[in-house]
């Protein structure tokens, strides 16, 4: 297949880039990302969008099935897959864009997932050293991140919908429109994750103590009554609909594991223990187990990630003040890291899919890194300031008791 078939094509293809580069610029206003700073995250995304379209061409990807469906003006399901399809089928077929205009299309959602992302780890490094904000700079340009959510699939949706309910739950109270645009983003592609995100809002506001008693009641019932509507829906679209015992679910863990084992990786994660599960699902591949520059590129991404949890749990038990409905985040990232760990056995699929909670999860972590650059005076500070008032201050005569 090729990237462009023709000259209109182009055409509309800079368009969709134009576009995408107005509607970035607009959405980095929103969430406080300086105009120079949102335009370079775009540009870069789109270089990582324009290296997908190279690379599915060459090699296959599902980004070509689904185009290929969006061409034939097909409409499916509306979630998952079909939402997929259905949001391609539209412009595919309205504006006839090639295949690269395909994917700078669902480039547009991955790069403002990514302002919404930088605009988060801005927030939590603001009173913090250059050398960690630099850091963090670097982090938001790690190469998988862009690489998978620029492509023409669920994980440039997915991505953004993570990101933008990390930024909502910074200030919960007054984002959440925000992160109910979140939760429906999510479910439109993955809906059992939308409902772990859904179940761990509920479980935080009851945690929450910050939020007024009036808004806390508010958003419980709220998010109660969308735990009861959405997660049967999550499990019947996962599959576990008709599960009626521990024995039904394992069976169905069996049956993914079992699905997920042909793939672009030959680590088998099934066949490990729970921990280890959970740390090549995140953690893995290592440099040393690279077999391409793809997975030497992935690997590398994942030292960072491990260099930041060491940091962190270093930190973990620092007595500070943090920002954020955290009950909300740890409760979302632990959920989706256990449910996704143990129905994946390819690391090819977790390379991808774990950037649905590791954005909040990396906030997490730096956040518990560094050391204010205003820190409170010492009580010895304060007694020598005390006395530098005192004696700067005139005689009056009177003596104090």
């Amino acid at each position: 297949m090729e990237l462009i078939g023709s000259p209109l094509q182009l055409a509309s293809a800079v368009l969709v880039n134009l576009i995408g580069l107005l509607l970035t610029l607009r959405a980095g206003r929103m969430l406080g990302v300086r105009p120079a700073r949102a335009m370079m995250l775009y540009a870069w995304h789109s270089l990582f969008c324009l290296a997908y379209a190279l690379y599915a061409t060459e090699n296959g990807a599902d980004a070509l099935v689904y185009y290929m469906k969006a061409q034939q003006g097909e409409f499916m399901a509306p979630f998952g897959t079909g939402a997929v399809v259905n949001i391609a089928t539209l412009f595919v077929t309205g504006l006839n864009l090639s295949f690269l205009g395909a994917c700078l299309l669902f480039n547009i959602f991955g790069a403002i997932g990514l302002v919404a992302f930088d605009a988060s780890l801005q927030a939590a490094t603001a009173d913090k050293s250059r050398m960690l904000r630099r850091f963090v700079t670097l982090i938001v340009l790690l190469p998988s991140i862009s690489f998978w959510s620029s492509a023409l699939g669920k994980d440039s949706l997915a991505f953004m919908a993570a990101a933008l309910a990390l930024f909502a739950s910074l200030d919960m109270g007054r984002r959440v429109v925000l992160l109910a645009l979140a939760i429906f983003v999510m479910a439109l592609v993955r809906p059992h994750i939308a409902g772990i995100m859904v179940i761990a809002l509920a479980g935080s506001l009851v945690l929450q103590r910050r939020l007024p008693l009036g808004q806390r009641l508010f958003l419980g019932t709220a998010a109660l009554a969308a735990t009861a509507a959405m997660v049967p829906f999550a499990l019947t679209y996962a599959g576990l609909g008709d599960a009626s015992g521990a024995d039904d679910i394992m069976n169905y863990v069996e049956h993914r594991q079992s699905l997920n084992t042909e793939g672009g990786s030959s680590v088998d994660i099934a066949s490990m223990s729970l921990p280890l599960q959970l740390f090549s699902y995140l953690f893995r591949p290592l440099p040393f187990e690279a077999g391409s520059i793809f997975a030497l590129a992935a690997s590398m991404d994942n030292v960072v990630l491990i260099f930041l949890a060491i940091a962190a749990c270093g930190q973990m038990f620092r007595r500070r003040k943090l920002a954020g409905n955290r009950a909300f985040m740890w409760f979302y990232c632990l959920l989706t890291w256990l449910i996704l760990a143990i129905t994946t056995a390819n690391l090819g699929i977790a390379v991808r899919q774990k950037w649905m909670f590791a954005p909040i999860l990396i906030y997490l972590f730096i956040s518990l890194m560094g050391r204010s650059r205003t820190r409170q005076p010492s009580t010895r500070m304060k007694m020598q300031s005390r006395n530098a008032l005192a004696a700067a201050q005139p005689y009056s005569g009177v003596i104090e008791p």
